[in-house]
């Protein structure tokens, strides 16, 4: 069968990597065309356009880049035509994906969506699009699998993907990066602070430079950023300047195995923390005009971060725009550091396993897919 993937961002990259391994094992002659990065392309699928020169965050900054996306648009519409999938997996990504909706449906494509953009929190009435052109959702949270039964739409649950990911990490003895480790197997071992700064420029770029001011309140620590090569050092470099860190690539999971606490951008970076049982700082900032205008279209949520999300409660602090500082960060770190703290925040971590069930969510949603493809008549 021929499987035409849409990815965006790093978070679709890993995940339909994992979708790409899962397909490709169940379905001997698995084509799969995609967009998405290096993960995806390792995997088997061939990528024709990289999530390097996808990712935009905010409003305004779609904006000033719309242009360029308008073209992908309009390549991604060709490459499809004359590609012809059999079936046309979008994951997340809603703002490129839901503008392709209308021309897969004009053209009798079917469409899976894995990986629900959050309709629940914003812009709900998106939900009747869905409804309309999605053939079926994959989600990944329980709730959202009721959100979109209300609205009618065809969507099984099939656990997080997060899980499947972790086995193979559980079990790490360390980081590869030979500065890192040579520093961590001295005498004087320091504790890790991680940081994750985010995995688009943009974000990075906001919440990066106020993160390092609070290195030098903590001189116990070692602090490590986690870079994204895709992203390139020079970037990540300009904005580290001379600050009393370390930065390592590519190696986010091996990274939070060693730490003791992080200061983590909202994303999905979030839960990756909280399921390596690492007590955390939640953190959102961009421009004031994305920001006001986010304001204005979240509706009926009480929380930013999906670990309180999942367990409707705070487990962890958020901290949004100007709550972004020097003092705030400070104050929480220092709360998630001390013994109360932490013992807060892990208990909060079990509730958060409980609801997410069990592992195999790849190979569930490659199974109803191949289940409800064109070709097998479900």
């Amino acid at each position: 069968m021929k499987y035409y993937i849409i990815a965006g961002e790093a978070s679709g990259d890993l995940h339909g990597s994992n979708l790409i391994k899962e397909l490709k094992r169940k379905d001997a002659h698995a084509d799969i065309r995609c967009w998405g990065g290096d993960k995806m392309q390792a995997a088997g699928g061939h990528v024709v356009k990289h999530i390097k020169d996808l990712a935009f965050m905010g409003f305004f900054e779609v904006v000033k880049h719309l242009g360029t996306i308008l073209n992908n648009i309009s390549f991604c519409k060709r490459d499809i035509l004359e590609y012809k999938p059999d079936v046309v997996i979008l994951i997340d990504y809603p703002g490129f994906n839901f503008r392709l909706f209308k021309f897969l449906k004009q053209h009798h494509f079917s469409v899976f969506y894995y990986i629900s953009p959050q309709l629940w929190a914003w812009k709900t009435s998106r939900v009747y699009k869905v409804k309309e052109y999605v053939d079926h959702m994959f989600v990944i949270f329980p709730f959202e699998k009721e959100f979109y039964e209300r609205y009618g739409v065809k969507v099984d649950f099939v656990g997080h993907p997060l899980l499947d990911e972790l086995q193979f990490t559980e079990d790490a003895n360390g980081l590869t990066t030979p500065q890192f480790a040579a520093q961590q197997s001295a005498a004087t071992q320091q504790k890790v602070i991680a940081i994750l700064p985010g995995s688009r420029k943009q974000e990075i770029a906001y919440l990066l430079p106020e993160y390092l001011k609070v290195i030098d309140e903590f001189p116990e620590y070692k602090f490590v950023v986690t870079g994204m090569s895709t992203i390139g050092a020079d970037f990540y470099k300009k904005i580290i300047g001379n600050a009393r860190c370390e930065i390592v690539f590519d190696q986010t999971y091996a990274v939070l195995e060693k730490s003791t606490a992080a200061l983590v951008t909202s994303g999905t970076a979030t839960l990756e923390t909280a399921l390596h049982n690492v007590p955390e700082v939640i953190s959102y900032k961009g421009s004031w005009i994305s920001y006001f205008i986010a304001r204005a279209l979240i509706k009926n949520i009480r929380f930013i971060c999906i670990v309180n999300l999942i367990c409707d409660q705070r487990i962890v602090e958020e901290l949004i725009q100007a709550d972004v500082n020097k003092d705030r960060l400070i104050k929480e770190l220092r709360k998630i550091l001390s013994d109360d703290g932490r013992k807060e925040i892990l208990a909060g971590y079990d509730l958060l396993r409980t609801k997410l069930g069990n592992r195999g969510a790849s190979e569930r949603a490659a199974d109803l897919m191949m289940k409800y493809s064109p070709l097998t008549g479900n």
